[in-house]
């Protein structure tokens, strides 16, 4: 039966598409250039392939912070300081919190017959403050950030550093909850855990296979349910 719950943050709970493009628009703003949809479409394309690049292990995560605003800055012909640019980016981030539809309620209800954890990639001082604005803790009996944690998802030592802190796991009884392909599902995958992809875009699963797909959070319950109870008939 399954107890233990791995949750991502980022457009699984929270609406993280939302949050960047507040985020960054005041970023720009704020740094001398009119955030227009094709400057943050651009953003957006520089980020994916900086975060990619370390989901590898190509880059850091401080390389990734810093290096995308250079790329982004350099491009719109404007001199920065691009430490200064994440550290204002990373703040305005860390207020926004909104919710995806019906994720909180699905907490609430997951919350009462399994054992939730939050796996994140995100930096620590934003998740943090989000976590808190947002009110999270209080669903999670703890919460695995990799920047603290030393690993980041996909790779197995994460989740091995998230399974050795867990009072009484059995990774028999574990499944990964996310939106991302690269991260998550990856990630559960190099843990041996089954995995359930949270794909509201209706995106193609390109390469990586998820053992099972929801579209929204709120859809998760039914399906443990379900999976629950056919592991009861086939027993």
């Amino acid at each position: 039966m399954i107890e233990f719950l791995f949750l991502d943050l980022d457009d699984t709970i929270l609406d993280f598409h939302k949050a960047e493009a507040a985020a960054v628009a005041k970023t720009i703003r704020e740094f001398g250039a009119d955030p227009t949809p094709d400057i943050l479409a651009r953003y957006h394309e520089i980020n994916r392939w900086h975060w990619q690049q370390l989901e590898l292990g190509n880059l850091t995560r401080e390389q990734v912070l810093e290096n995308r605003f250079a790329v982004l800055f350099e491009e719109l012909g404007l001199a920065v300081n691009p430490a200064h640019c994440a550290r204002s980016y990373e703040y305005n981030l860390s207020r926004e919190h909104a919710f995806l539809p019906g994720a909180q309620e699905a907490l609430e209800e997951l919350g009462k017959t399994y054992r939730l954890f939050l796996a994140s990639n995100g930096t620590a001082t934003v998740q943090h403050s989000r976590l808190t604005d947002a009110n999270l803790y209080r669903f999670f009996e703890q919460v695995f950030i990799s920047q603290e944690v030393g690993y980041n998802k996909p790779a197995r030592e994460f989740f091995e550093a998230c399974f050795d802190r867990i009072p009484g796991f059995d990774r028999e009884r574990a499944v990964m909850v996310g939106d991302s392909l690269t991260s998550d599902i990856q990630g559960g995958i190099n843990a041996g855990i089954p995995t359930v992809w949270v794909n509201g875009e209706g995106k193609q699963a390109d390469g990586i296979r998820p053992d099972y797909e929801i579209q929204t959070l709120s859809q998760l319950g039914d399906l443990l349910a379900r999976l629950e109870r056919e592991e009861v008939t086939q027993a």
